[in-house]
């Protein structure tokens, strides 16, 4: 299986994924620490990939999703966006209900 196929499958295993530099509960940058903790305080369970121990990932995702910087959210096999996107996604309440839509799906 080549990187993109591994990417693939990640995004659509996953109803919500973050990629991001470390782990929600230890991010190593502050970019991740933020996007991490906006879902989190969403409320529903949800996948991450730590780029830094698969150094393959993060060379090839941003070619994949055409989207250049990390942390990325991937909602339903959507790119939502990077950190300030998904601050900004919380702040207005947009990202609870994106998050809690896609996790009910999940339970469904």
């Amino acid at each position: 299986m080549d990187i993109f196929d591994t990417i693939k499958d990640q995004i659509a295993s996953n109803t919500i994924l973050l990629y991001m530099k470390g782990s929600p509960n230890a991010p190593q940058c502050g970019f991740s620490a933020r996007a991490s903790q906006a879902v989190m305080a969403c409320g529903e369970r949800f996948a991450y990939v730590d780029i830094l121990q698969n150094p393959e990932i993060r060379a090839n995702l941003p070619k994949y999703a055409n989207w250049p910087t990390f942390p990325q959210l991937w909602v339903n096999g959507e790119l939502i966006g990077g950190s300030d996107i998904i601050i900004e996604l919380f702040d207005k309440g947009e990202l609870q209900k994106i998050i809690k839509d896609a996790a009910g799906k999940t339970d469904a």
